[in-house]
């Protein structure tokens, strides 16, 4: 490897370094996708008119700290716990846009385009609680720990977030 190409390699790394240092302060701003526009050039054979064009991204899911780690009862032993994991993600902006041919004449009507604005996703992972078969010392049992049951119980995944989405009609200006 030359020196010209050693070098160029070490600006791409620290291009994209430095971009891996800045996306989690962006990403707190909004919602995190990677943009993608899908090729559908080779639809060009088939369809009379131009091809349609998609725009739209692919969601990355950020984790969160874990939630309930500190659930316990009183006179009880803490539970061991599966704790709650909270994703943040985003559904990305999705625009599909299609010319619309004239049926009685050459020039085209418009352009059909379907659009999905971006929103955030949030999302908890399922847990779980599980108690210990013990209680805490007492007095009357001359400090020993009580026996009982183990209560279990599984903490429901939630998901929440708002999706919207348009038809309508772009008209070529003349």
């Amino acid at each position: 490897m030359n020196l010209k190409s050693q070098a160029g390699m070490g600006i791409v790394v620290t291009c994209l370094a430095s971009a891996a240092m800045a996306s989690p302060a962006a990403a707190a701003t909004t919602v995190p996708v990677a943009p993608v526009d899908v090729p559908l050039h080779g639809l060009g054979t088939v369809l009379p008119t131009e091809t349609p064009t998609l725009r739209t991204g692919v969601p990355i899911p950020l984790p969160g700290a874990p939630m309930g780690l500190t659930g316990h009862g009183e006179g009880r032993f803490q539970p061991v716990l599966l704790p709650q994991l909270p994703v943040t993600s985003g559904v990305p902006e999705t625009l599909v846009s299609a010319p619309l041919p004239d049926a009685a004449g050459e020039d085209p009507t418009g352009r059909a385009l379907v659009a999905a604005p971006a929103s955030e996703l949030r999302a908890t992972t399922p847990g779980a609680i599980l108690g210990l078969p013990v209680t805490l010392p007492r007095a009357e049992a001359l400090g020993m720990p009580g026996a009982e049951l183990p209560q279990a119980g599984l903490l429901s995944p939630s998901v929440t977030g708002g999706l919207d989405s348009t038809l309508g009609l772009d008209r070529p200006r003349d």
